[in-house]
Order: C-alpha cells, then sequence, then structure tokens
C-alpha cells in the first residue's frame, strides 16, 4: 500500500543511487560504456527505497538508522548485481564464455571485480551515512503521516 514513508524511502534510495553512480563512474576504466548505468541505479533505487527501507519504517532512531543501511547495502549489492549480469550478457554475446555455467562464474568474478573497484572509503562512507539519514527521514516522515 503507497505510503508517504515508502515514497520518501523511494526518493531518497534513488538519490543514493544517483550519486553513488556519480562517484563510481570516474573509478572505471576509461574505455567503459555507461549506457544506462545512471538511471539503472535509479530505478534500483526507487524499487529497493520503496520495497526494504518503506516497508519497515515505524521504530525508533535506531531502528531507522539500521534500516537505512541496509536498504543502502542491499542497493549496493542489486547494483554490483545487475551491472555484472549486463556485463556478463555483453561477454556471452561475444562468445567469451563456453556454457552457462562458465557465464554465471564469470558473472560473479565481474561483480567481484566491481566490488573491489568501488571499495573506496569516500563510497563506503556515502552508503553508510546516506543510508543511515535515508532511514532517519523515513521514520519522521513515517510519524508526521502516518
Amino acid at each position: 500500500m503507497p505510503t508517504a514513508a515508502r515514497l520518501t524511502a523511494a526518493v531518497c534510495l534513488a538519490l543514493m543511487g544517483y550519486a553513488l553512480s556519480r562517484m563510481i563512474m570516474p573509478l572505471m576504466p576509461t574505455s567503459t560504456q555507461f549506457g544506462y548505468f545512471i538511471p539503472t541505479n535509479i530505478a534500483l533505487g526507487l524499487i529497493v527505497g520503496w520495497r526494504v527501507v518503506g516497508s519497515r519504517v515505524g521504530g525508533g532512531i535506531s531502528e531507522g538508522i539500521t534500516i537505512g543501511v541496509t536498504g543502502a547495502v542491499v542497493l549496493v549489492f542489486w547494483g554490483l548485481f545487475v551491472q555484472s549480469g549486463r556485463e556478463m550478457i555483453e561477454k556471452a554475446m561475444m562468445h567469451r564464455f563456453d556454457g552457462v555455467g562458465d557465464a554465471l562464474v564469470g558473472m560473479i568474478g565481474i561483480g567481484a571485480e566491481y566490488f573491489l573497484i568501488i571499495a573506496t572509503v569516500p563510497i563506503i562512507a556515502v552508503v553508510l551515512l546516506g543510508g543511515a539519514v535515508s532511514g532517519i527521514v523515513t521514520n519522521v516522515i513515517d510519524r508526521r503521516f502516518p
């Protein structure tokens, strides 16, 4: 059911998805073709905010921080999953894998490589602080507009 808290969480995590995308782009190799990288991460932020953070609000400040950080980590996980899946499909279309199993193992390797690239202090700080702020703001909105 739509609530103000779900909408707030969705917007907060969509903004975080945008900010993280802009921070990640300079870290990638210069030959990287980003395509729909930013819109995809914004859409993931909307979905994760609505389904993960917005559906769990209602506690105090500490619970809001926990829920917000959880949502931010889930956003990073799904972002890595979707982007490594996209890269795996591109490589599979160029016949770089011998089969489905090889492609899935390759996808895990691509995701691990991407994780090592983005595991920097500024990105971790944005995930933790942005998630905490998102959870707090969502809890405040939930209290004001139940």
